[in-house]
């Protein structure tokens, strides 16, 4: 039987660019979202979504998110009518900055509290529907009645806070997606005029279409194509790898291992330990390496970026343009590129560089640190000293959008509006 299960955001963490235009659970941390991991993982009764304590401007972004993604979930609250909770039926409390299924979430008693050990953040709750909701409102246990939960710990990290920790969970979560993603396809040995090579699971939807002259490297792990999905002639996808629903290799690109492209976007050039949330262009010939693409954002032809310093050490990245400087933990760590970011042919990207919502790059100079949300940047204009329109940015967006046959939402296109620089 399926576990009843909430999500909720703690607002702790600083995820941006990730989550500026979505729940936190929806981003996509490997070949899935964090949502759909948990849910096919731990065979999860999802109930509703609780979106940050401090931002209740996204709860009507979070509900189209989600509908858009196929979730008919509630918002900010447990589901009513016939679909009403008995307030002491027991309820799976996560957090969405929790990006894997630990073992343990399978084994909580009912009131407990399981706690990142570093941080005492909490990682999940197994309690009865109405504490866990009140929970699910705080983000923490303090509107829960004391003597109501016990609490238990486990090592660290087990959440995401940081942008570029989607790197440090991106090989697990993939690994973990094959799992699922793999289980009802045949595993194929061979495929007609292409080249298969190593024994890890190779699977391909049937609806997928696989031109001659592809070559399949599963010697150190296993490959997905999913539904829709299109791999143009003289490919090389090197395992692990998952190539989702209505996404387009294009011709002689190289796929390296630990990628994870999104649905319906368009790649090509060397593509290695990236993840694209979806619906986002890098149709061209360049290198990209241990990042994260947004949704809508295009990477002209020839954009290029490092992710491994000269002298090898860990890579220092900041948030925001006013954060601090941070750890990463990483030596191979590239960029993470916001939502509808734009990059003009040619781009250089340096190691460790941000790229925030709606900025637009068209310099010669390289990208490097972090670059402001909706910047308009050129060889005239400088990282932070001209913006988009806001009204001209959201005509482009919805020509983009349209492009796809996706709509613009209302709620979505406030939160855009809210967040550009008049």
């Amino acid at each position: 039987m399926s576990t009843p299960a909430i999500f909720f955001d703690d607002a702790h963490g600083l995820l941006t660019p990730l989550d500026d235009l979505r729940p936190r659970v929806l981003i996509r941390t490997g070949g899935l979202t964090t949502l759909e991991r948990h849910t096919r993982v731990l065979d999860l009764h999802v109930l509703a979504v609780f979106v940050s304590p401090v931002r209740h401007d996204l709860r009507a972004l979070a509900a189209e998110c989600l509908a858009a993604d196929g979730h008919a979930l509630p918002v900010d609250a447990l589901p009513t009518g016939d679909a009403a909770v008995d307030p002491a039926a027991p309820v799976l409390a996560i957090n969405s900055r929790c990006p894997l299924p630990w073992p343990l979430l399978r084994r909580l008693a009912v009131g407990t509290v399981l706690l990142e050990e570093d941080t005492g953040h909490i990682v999940a709750a197994m309690l009865p529907a109405a504490q866990a909701a009140t929970l699910a409102r705080t983000g923490d246990t303090s509107a829960l009645a004391p003597g109501t939960f016990t609490t238990d710990t486990m090592p660290g990290p087990a959440l995401m806070s940081r942008p570029w920790h989607v790197r440090h969970f991106r090989d697990a979560a993939i690994s973990t997606d094959l799992s699922m993603l793999q289980i009802g396809h045949d595993n194929l040995s061979a495929v007609p005029a292409c080249t298969v090579i190593g024994s890890r699971p190779l699977t391909i939807d049937p609806a997928a279409k696989v031109y001659p002259g592809t070559i399949f490297d599963c010697e150190s792990g296993g490959i997905h194509i999913a539904a829709g999905a299109v791999i143009r002639p003289g490919c090389t996808l090197i395992g692990p790898v998952i190539i989702g629903a209505g996404s387009t290799v294009l011709d002689r690109a190289i796929i390296k291992a630990n990628t994870a492209i999104g649905p319906h976007c368009k790649v090509a050039g060397e593509v290695g330990g990236s993840i694209f949330q979806g619906c986002a262009n890098k149709a061209h010939d360049g290198h990209l390496g241990d990042s994260y693409i947004g949704q809508w954002a295009n990477l002209g032809a020839g954009t290029t970026n490092s992710n491994l310093l000269n002298t090898y050490g860990e890579v220092i990245m900041k948030v925001t343009p006013s954060s601090s400087n941070e750890r990463t933990g990483q030596q191979f760590m590239g960029c993470i590129i916001g939502d509808h970011v734009k990059l003009a042919i040619c781009t250089r990207i340096m190691t460790g560089s941000i790229v925030h919502t709606g900025a637009m790059w068209a310099a010669g100079q390289a990208v490097t640190g972090t670059t402001p949300a909706f910047a308009w940047v050129t060889d005239a204009t400088p990282p932070g000293s001209k913006f988009f329109r806001p009204d001209k940015f959201l005509d482009i967006a919805r020509t983009v959008m349209a492009r796809r046959k996706v709509e613009m939402g209302p709620a979505y296109a406030a939160t855009l509006a809210s967040m550009a620089v008049s």
